[in-house]
């Protein structure tokens, strides 16, 4: 997905219409979370440990192991 899409996104998740703002939030948590699971690749694939990993993400090592170890 391009910038120019998700700044279309989170402009429409400030909709006052809340049927547009719905859908477009959750259109921005599907593309934020394919992007996180990527991040967490690359950062496992350079070698950080998942505590820095965590770290980063503002959650516990364990959390994001449960939701990336397996991956």
């Amino acid at each position: 997905m391009s910038t120019g899409t998700l700044a279309t996104l989170t402009g429409d998740a400030g909709s006052n219409d809340p049927f547009t703002a719905l859908r477009a939030i959750a259109k921005l948590r599907k593309e934020i979370d394919g992007m996180e699971a990527l991040a967490v690749r690359r950062a496992r694939n350079s070698n950080a440990s998942w505590q820095l990993i965590a770290l980063a993400l503002g959650v516990s090592k364990q959390a994001v192991h449960k939701k990336y170890g397996r991956s």
